[in-house]
């Protein structure tokens, strides 16, 4: 069994090696039953982000991989990448590592366990910890709201930048992956649902420690209008995914 963790990169010098040296000795102090390997995705950057990520692959050659993909977006990297994969669970987390690493094996286990095929880590369940603005919490509240309402999921969080997925249900739901930025998430979701996967959510302590370090890339009412035409986009889209996959099995 192997596990991938994969780390989307858009032009994160600052913090890119730091961060992958914290996964690292995390991961190599547990005692995990499954080989691992972390997997830094680049995806448009034009700073230092593929000669840092070089050099790391180079120092830690077993364990630091890393992809270097031109265009830009966070999903289209992602996919790219999962597809050609040689992992059984793919995961993904923000490079800021926002989510407590100690997180990492209740993200794991559930499909270790064979109960789940999709794992998703949120910030607004009764027991996680965030400390984050309030304007950014609201915009997420809402947002997740919207997309309960729209698209009928009970999940509380689809945005948290902490999920894991088998490699065997990526494969099944990726021709209906459409998006190449951050509402990858949400059609993940979605559309594994849609397919017959099962979903666990678990709590995470989460912190916005990334906007110390550099700005952020979210726009909040650009992308909060984006994201709200997506999700409508995606419920028309559904019906028609159901069928296609019910189709192939």
């Amino acid at each position: 069994m192997k596990v991938e963790f994969c780390l989307p990169v858009y032009n994160e010098e600052k913090i890119l090696a730091e961060s992958c040296q914290k996964l690292y000795n995390f991961l190599l102090n547990q005692n995990f039953n499954f080989s691992w390997q972390i997997v830094i995705v680049i995806n448009g950057s034009s700073d230092q982000s593929p000669l840092i990520a070089q050099k790391l692959s180079l120092e830690f050659t077993e364990k630091i991989n890393f992809e270097n993909i031109i265009e830009l977006g966070r999903g289209q990297a992602l996919k790219r990448y999962w597809l050609k994969s040689s992992a059984d669970i793919l995961v993904f987390m923000d490079i800021d590592l926002a989510v407590s690493l100690e997180a990492i094996p209740k993200l794991i286990e559930p499909i270790l366990n064979q109960e789940y095929q999709l794992v998703v880590g949120s910030r607004l369940l009764s027991s996680s910890q965030i400390k984050r603005s309030f304007i950014r919490e609201l915009s997420s509240q809402t947002y997740n709201f919207l997309s309960r309402r729209l698209l009928g999921h009970h999940l509380s969080d689809m945005q948290c930048g902490f999920k894991a997925i088998t490699k065997s249900a990526f494969i099944t739901i990726a021709p209906y992956l459409q998006d190449p930025n951050w509402f990858f998430d949400t059609e993940m979701i979605i559309i594994s649902l849609a397919a017959g996967y099962k979903a666990k959510e678990i709590p995470v302590n989460w912190q916005e420690n990334r906007y110390d370090r550099r700005k952020s890339k979210v726009k909040l009412l650009r992308d909060s209008n984006r994201m709200f035409r997506n999700l409508i986009r995606l419920r028309r889209r559904l019906p028609n995914i159901s069928q296609a996959i019910k189709n192939t099995n």
